[in-house]
């Protein structure tokens, strides 16, 4: 079986690795990849947003299946592009796509099946924005619509940083904006929540707890995120079933309702209260950094996972785990998530000895001239499987300091409500 890969990220780079696993790949292609698929995978530098152009690759290459890593692509339409050409995708459609693509479209879903969120309005401009925040309890969450890289979202302490971030929002700072979303502030603990899906079945597919933070503490502005942890800490069998029956189940209800199915990945980031789940967002694909800390986890065969939701046969599959914990810290340029500098080299990665629990998966990283040079904000990712976090940590950090990339920063707390509260 031949697979391509869309994406460039840590999160594409562990998908290759994980497939480069299983007897069933012949071969994978990355669109356009970084350094570290280069050593798995045959890297295509093609344009990503140009459908027709990878559509003809694609086909004239033979690639058995498309697996889209990042959202952009999904939301603007590339399953229902190629599908059109008999290509078959990992991925939700446009229409399903939509869940990430708008927040308000996902709010009204949850105001429609009575899935439990955060209560919100939905303002068209900046004078009716204002006139309702003048009497809001603060804090107060003000969301971008659309794509936002996941920095739309301000957490605003007063009405002057409500104000600022409305203004910001209608200005364009992430995009054309016709409305923006004002939502309550909601306190508990996050959580990553995973199930994927053929478009008829879906199976669980992990947890996990991101840290968006760029500071230590979770301080800081909000990055695309510096690290995670797998499982989550609150996870169990009584919270699952609750968010598969008050979440998950509606969702696809509503999709189906307007004559669309959900077939990828969907990630639900949830805010945990009390023991009940909230809905804050929807993702429809894997999370990153949480899909690295998930992946190294799966026992069974991810070719055949992945085949079999393509084939709507997910049912026949049985998904196996290990019982290990699995911690990533991102190494990220200085600077990052403002100004940062491209093109440092990074030396000594090829010197690292890892054993079969360590796994040091590329982001914003190309090859030139056999070097390794950064090429992002999130550059490399270090991952790390044992019985105890605060194990794994520890050795993810020494890995790091192995590598000694003068030019990175990352965060030494990762997974701190886990290991030292």
């Amino acid at each position: 079986m031949k697979v391509g890969i869309i994406g460039s990220g840590g999160r594409e780079h562990a998908i290759c690795a994980a497939l480069k696993k299983s007897s069933k790949i012949n071969k994978i292609f990355c669109f356009p990849g970084n350094a570290g698929t280069t050593l798995m995978a045959e890297n295509v530098d093609l344009d990503t947003n140009n459908f027709q152009k990878l559509s003809e690759f694609i086909i004239e290459n033979k690639i058995d299946i498309v697996i889209v890593g990042p959202e952009k692509p999904l939301v603007n339409g590339i399953t229902d592009f190629l599908n059109k050409k008999k290509i078959k995708v990992f991925g939700p459609n446009m229409k399903a796509s939509q869940l990430e693509g708008s927040k308000i479209f996902t709010k009204k879903m949850c105001e429609k099946y009575n899935i439990p969120t955060a209560k919100f309005g939905i303002f068209k401009n900046n004078n009716e924005a204002q006139k309702f925040l003048e009497n809001c309890k603060y804090p107060i969450v003000v969301k971008a619509d659309g794509l936002a890289a996941g920095k739309g979202v301000y957490i605003c302490n007063n009405k002057n940083e409500s104000f600022s971030a409305i203004k910001e929002i209608f200005e364009g700072k992430f995009g054309n904006a016709d409305s923006v979303l004002i939502e309550e502030f909601l306190k508990g603990e996050e959580m990553s929540f995973f199930i994927i899906s053929d478009g008829k079945n879906y199976k669980v597919f992990g947890t996990a707890q991101d840290h968006k933070r760029v500071f230590e503490g979770d301080k800081g502005k909000n990055t695309g995120g510096m690290g995670a942890y797998s499982p989550s800490r609150l996870e169990s069998e009584e919270l699952n079933k609750k968010i598969l029956t008050k979440i998950i189940d509606p969702t696809l209800k509503g999709l189906q309702e307007i004559n669309t199915s959900f077939q990828g990945f969907l990630y639900a980031g949830l805010m945990i209260i009390n023991d009940e789940p909230y809905l804050i967002e929807y993702n429809v694909r894997m999370g990153d950094p949480e899909c690295q800390t998930i992946l190294p986890k799966l026992k069974s065969d991810f070719a055949t996972i992945i085949d079999a939701c393509v084939n709507q046969k997910l049912d026949l599959v049985d998904i196996e785990w290990s019982n290990e914990k699995s911690l990533c810290i991102v190494l990220c340029s200085k600077g990052y998530p403002d100004d940062y500098r491209k093109n440092s080299e990074i030396n000594n990665l090829n010197k690292i000895d890892l054993d079969k629990n360590d796994f040091i998966f590329h982001a914003g990283t190309k090859e030139k001239n056999s070097k390794i040079y950064s090429n992002g904000g999130r550059v490399l990712n270090f991952v790390v499987k044992s019985k105890e976090f605060q194990i794994s940590r520890e050795r993810a950090i020494d890995l790091i300091n192995k590598i000694n990339w003068e030019n990175g920063f990352y965060r030494k707390d990762i997974g701190f409500k886990v290991i030292d509260e």
